[in-house]
């Protein structure tokens, strides 16, 4: 349970994350990109635990997105290294805490045993309910879209949808997110402040906090200080100041 004091302030059922910074804190250490990557592994670790602890119930952390396949290829092989060694070290673990892991994003992209290894973790930990974290791997935003709009038009092709049927709701249904609420609440680490291609329609209503703090020094005290951001924020989803 959350701390705060205002009074008793619910935490957001969902927050994202967009894990910025490992390679500016390798740098300014004289460190290679990988030492990034691997201090941001631990600052998941961190950020699961506080989250749990503050009564957060969906945690999205963006790990690799779509571009991030342009980076140099030994770079790439490295972090598919890293992602190898972070599930068979950590499903286990995760599953006797009661988390359940998603994956969403373009997995035909990823190595072959990595897809297997996800296919396993998210079977194994289907059924937990203390976290539900998903982690986007190989994911664009906006190749999501395109892909439920796919959907929709194929189902529509076959007769399984009329067009008039088409609404917020049965786009949402087509989205690799599908059956998770919207995030309430969006961080970016590292001082940058844009959303880069991330949950596009998800976020829509979310609250936006950017933090300097890089990713891989990233703790619960961080975390608690977005909380505190978030709570003083008036969320009127468009409506008027006097209409809520």
């Amino acid at each position: 349970m959350n701390d705060f004091s205002s009074p008793d302030p619910r935490p957001p059922v969902h927050v994202a994350i967009i894990m910025d910074g490992n390679g500016r804190w390798a740098k300014a250490r004289g460190l290679p990109r990988i030492a990034g990557h691997r201090a941001g592994a631990e600052a998941v670790r961190r950020t699961l635990t506080a989250s749990v602890e503050l009564g957060i119930k969906y945690l999205t952390l963006f790990g690799f997105s779509s571009e991030n396949w342009k980076r140099p290829v030994d770079e790439v092989s490295d972090l598919m290294g890293l992602l190898r060694h972070y599930i068979r070290g950590e499903i286990a673990e995760l599953h006797r805490n009661g988390v359940r892991l998603r994956v969403i994003g373009e997995r035909a992209k990823l190595p072959p045993d990595i897809v297997g290894m996800i296919d396993n973790a998210e079977t194994l930990t289907a059924a937990n309910d203390q976290l539900n974290l998903s982690i986007a791997l190989s994911y664009g935003g906006r190749a999501e879209i395109a892909l439920a709009a796919r959907r929709l038009a194929e189902d529509v092709a076959s007769g399984r949808l009329a067009p008039a049927a088409i609404d917020e709701d049965a786009f949402a249904a087509r989205l690799l997110t599908a059956g998770i609420p919207d995030p309430d609440l969006l961080i970016r680490t590292s001082g940058e402040q844009r959303i880069s291609n991330f949950l596009l329609w998800q976020t829509a209503y979310a609250e936006l906090v950017f933090t300097p703090t890089l990713w891989p020094d990233f703790a619960k005290g961080d975390l608690e200080k977005a909380l505190r951001d978030f709570y003083g924020r008036d969320r009127r989803y468009g409506a008027s100041v006097g209409s809520r």
